[in-house]
């Protein structure tokens, strides 16, 4: 893309002045008692609202001391190890959690498969969406490319601005339905305009659950395993809800609150997770490993690793950002329940590709750098792999691309943003408007 030349050199002397009249230093926020990032001083989270669609433990009150305990997801009232042992041989499973969530009730087989068929009838496109919008201007960056896709499905709805239940029911369905046409059709856009390589557009095929779609639409045969789609599903529900509070479904109860239609609030939340500190940390996690196999000859050296990972936690190495990616959460504290739940479908799929030298790797990473950690930080709330440690190992053992990894984050999310869309419109609640203090000086 073409830019004024005059422009950018303007913006450059503008850069000084705009970056000294717009910090503020943290000592400020300190001082005022404003918690940044609305987290206080030890990583709790300010209370901005009530959610009944899935709760996260990370400690519990003993005694009135607050004590770090393994990591706990609930959707709906269930454990998510529970749901996923009741779906572990159903590629259907994200279908039955999507249900969950937006209904609040586990279905029965009747309403499963009624449910199932609802998203089969309307996944498809409108005519000449595919060509007319998302071959148009393709990009490696794919949740742009949906975001647009997303915004411009409004225009076919003549009812895009109707928030009754009924209708955002009909709408969150859709939506469901046709987001991993979106990713995956976006992606070979860019893979043959951009990378010159073949393209082929497969229609979704009936009766297959959406983890059997992503995998047949993405591959030129069309071909994959029952273990494949099973991996792939469980992957969909783990990544399917994550509270009220983590950035994208905060994003999505803001812009629902407002009063703004559907298309408009999972657009915004696209442009929230698309963000490197929300939906892109497994993407950092693949490529800090393979600096490390470039790095460290000898996988079995467990000396070798703890000494590799002490220097990039001390920015000496990888991308110098002092930071072990897939390592500690935002919320879990002694272990992460989805990564706990998900390293056994890794190891299964790991094995049947023939990576166990790799696997064998990422468990002695998972052993050494929390203790690397401990040795250089004071960790207040312990440090464990979180399920971006190996998500990314798995999509790439799947054959998808590193430009699909986030796209896929948001092909199972969209059903959490649903849910909390419909939980805020019920409630009927105010516009979300948080205060600012000014600490402008008057002149």
């Amino acid at each position: 893309m073409r830019y004024d030349e005059s422009v950018r050199r303007y913006a450059e002397t503008m850069t000084g002045l705009c970056m000294e009249n717009n910090y503020i230093p943290d000592e400020k926020y300190k001082e005022l008692g404003v918690y940044r990032g609305l987290r206080d001083l030890n990583g709790k989270g300010v209370l901005t609202g009530l959610t009944g669609i899935s709760e996260i433990n990370s400690f519990r009150t003993i005694d009135g001391e607050r004590v770090p305990i393994d990591g706990e997801l609930w959707y709906r009232g269930y454990r998510v190890e529970d749901l996923v042992r009741k779906y572990s041989t159903d590629v259907f499973g994200f279908e039955k959690t999507t249900y969950l969530l937006l209904f609040g009730n586990l279905p029965d087989e009747a309403e499963s498969q009624l449910f199932v068929h609802m998203l089969e009838e309307v996944r498809t496109l409108p005519g000449n969406f595919v060509r007319d919008v998302i071959m148009k201007a393709p990009t490696r960056d794919i949740m742009n490319s949906m975001a647009r896709s997303i915004l411009t499905l409004s225009s076919y709805d003549e009812n895009y601005m109707l928030t009754d239940i009924t209708d955002e029911i009909r709408k969150s369905i859709m939506l469901i339905s046709t987001f991993p046409m979106l990713a995956i059709y976006a992606y070979h856009a860019y893979n043959h305009y951009q990378n010159l390589s073949s393209m082929y557009i497969h229609r979704p095929g009936p009766q297959m659950s959406t983890a059997e779609n992503i995998l047949a639409m993405l591959r030129p045969d069309q071909k994959y395993t029952k273990l494949e789609a099973e991996v792939l599903d469980v992957a969909l529900v783990l990544h399917a809800e994550h509270g009220g509070g983590n950035n994208s479904t905060f994003t999505t109860r803001v812009v629902t609150s407002s009063g703004s239609d559907i298309y408009s609030a999972i657009a915004a939340a696209m442009s929230s997770l698309k963000g490197p500190r929300h939906g892109g940390a497994n993407i950092k996690v693949m490529e800090m490993m393979a600096d490390i196999r470039a790095h460290v000859t000898d996988w079995n050296d467990k000396d070798a690793i703890y000494d590799y990972l002490n220097k990039i936690l001390e920015g000496e190495a990888f991308d110098r950002k002092g930071l072990i990616y897939g390592m500690g959460h935002a919320i879990y504290s002694k272990s992460d329940p989805r990564e706990r739940i998900f390293r056994e479908y890794v190891g299964r799929l790991a094995e049947d590709k023939g990576r166990m030298n790799e696997l064998a790797l990422y468990r002695a990473i998972e052993e050494i750098a929390p203790v690397v950690i401990n040795d250089h930080r004071k960790i207040y709330k312990g440090v464990s792999p979180n399920i971006d440690f190996y998500s990314g190992f798995v999509y790439d053992m799947l054959g998808i691309p590193q430009a699909l990894y986030t796209p896929l984050f948001a092909v199972a999310r969209i059903a959490g943003w649903c849910a909390h869309r419909l939980e805020e419109i019920t409630g009927k609640g105010k516009i979300i408007r948080p205060a600012y203090q000014s600490v402008m000086k008057k002149r």
